[in-house]
């Protein structure tokens, strides 16, 4: 079986590996995607246990098309009963990058008419449209006169873990952050901590990869392929046992901090649906009075950019970050993710590495600062992003 993972640009090689480790075969990186092959095993398990996946699509249709006619015949040419019944529902999310289809909501519309009416010339009637919770979700996406017709197996996109009860302003996806933790090399052998941890996206992603929980285990809404025609309900079953027995212990800790009284009751809201209360201990404090839990850990932080959360003294909140990390977090590895480049420089601090993601529509940076004692310290001193 063919299939194809979504992502966020920046995290291609992440989700190829976490695929890899899955069992999927003939991986290639495309842009913000993954295509691999693996049986309906590895299509369910990659549903469940995939931390850095948007959607998990199966293609099942391409063709070349250049006029709404053409599209919709085309459409209207494959065999729909294969996949659904007339007593089915129906959603379609289109995209288009091409010359010849404008809008994606007209492409979408255009197929769902196409399918429509093979059942009701087949049969007499038609399927009606879901938007919220079909049986059948189509993703179409076009690329000039190049059209791909693919099913959409995990129903609302992944990164809606079941977890987030509450949320901040300006929340971090939830594969945003996963991807950055697996981004750091954090190896899971030393203490974790967030320390402007907002509604704690980061402390429990951090938390489910610690534990190997995996990431959509608290989702409580299923996925699209449980809706198919094929689902067989007993090899799901088997692989949420199979996941269920690799969760693991964490002998190490996760901290979370921040400032706001009201991040912190969010973030213990949040760690609590996602049953890592023993292992994420928070706490209300501000960066500038923090001092390292431990001799040595991974810090990962979200800091203000000032794009959306408008921060007065926006550089001299970026330099204070630097002070502590020379002055309060020696032998420790600092990690941040900003779309504010000027802000960065004012960290004083050479990274020794950078990845660029996209954090929504901001292009970001992820640094990392190695917080070395005497003279090899010294030498990472710069403002160089």
């Amino acid at each position: 079986m063919k299939i194809l993972s979504k992502t966020i640009a920046g995290l291609e090689q992440i989700l190829a590996d976490e695929i890899e480790q899955l069992g999927g075969k003939n991986i290639r990186i495309l842009k913000r995607a993954v295509s691999f092959e693996g049986d309906l095993k590895i299509l369910y398990r990659s549903n469940l246990e995939l931390r850095t996946a948007l959607r998990i699509l199966v293609p099942i249709y391409s063709f070349k098309a250049r006029n709404e006619n053409v599209y919709y015949d085309k459409i209207k040419q494959l065999d729909w009963s294969k996949y659904m019944r007339v007593t089915d529902t129906l959603a379609i999310n289109g995209t288009t990058h091409s010359q010849y289809f404008n809008h994606s909501k007209y492409v979408a519309l255009k197929a769902k008419d196409a399918i429509v009416d093979q059942f009701r010339e087949k049969e007499g009637r038609r399927p009606n449209v879901n938007v919220h919770a079909p049986t059948l979700r189509l993703n179409i996406h076009i690329q000039d006169e190049d059209v791909n017709v693919s099913l959409d197996s995990s129903g609302q996109p992944l990164f809606k873990r079941g977890y987030r009860i509450e949320r901040m302003e300006a929340p971090l996806n939830e594969i945003l952050a996963a991807g950055m933790i697996l981004s750091s090399g954090w190896k899971k052998d030393c203490d974790f901590v967030d320390a402007m941890c907002g509604s704690g996206t980061l402390l429990i992603e951090a938390g489910m990869i610690a534990k190997n929980i995996p990431p959509l285990w608290f989702r409580k809404e299923g996925f699209g392929f449980q809706r198919w025609r094929d689902y067989d309900e007993k090899l799901w079953l088997t692989v949420r046992s199979e996941a269920k027995e690799r969760i693991t212990d964490f002998n190490h800790k996760i901290y979370g901090f921040d400032r706001d009284f009201k991040a912190i009751s969010t973030a213990k809201i949040n760690v609590l649906a996602a049953e890592l209360t023993e292992n994420i201990s928070l706490r209300r404090m501000a960066f500038e009075r923090l001092e390292a839990p431990a001799e040595k850990g991974i810090l990962i932080i979200n800091p203000p950019y000032d794009e959306r959360l408008h921060i007065k003294n926006i550089n001299e909140l970026y330099k204070m970050m630097g002070d502590q990390f020379k002055q309060n977090f020696k032998g420790w590895e600092a990690w941040i993710i900003s779309s504010n480049m000027q802000a960065l420089k004012h960290i004083g601090l050479r990274p020794s590495k950078k990845i660029r993601l996209m954090n929504g529509a901001l292009d970001c940076k992820f640094l990392k600062f190695e917080m070395y004692e005497g003279s090899r310290k010294a030498k990472k001193i710069g403002n160089d992003v």
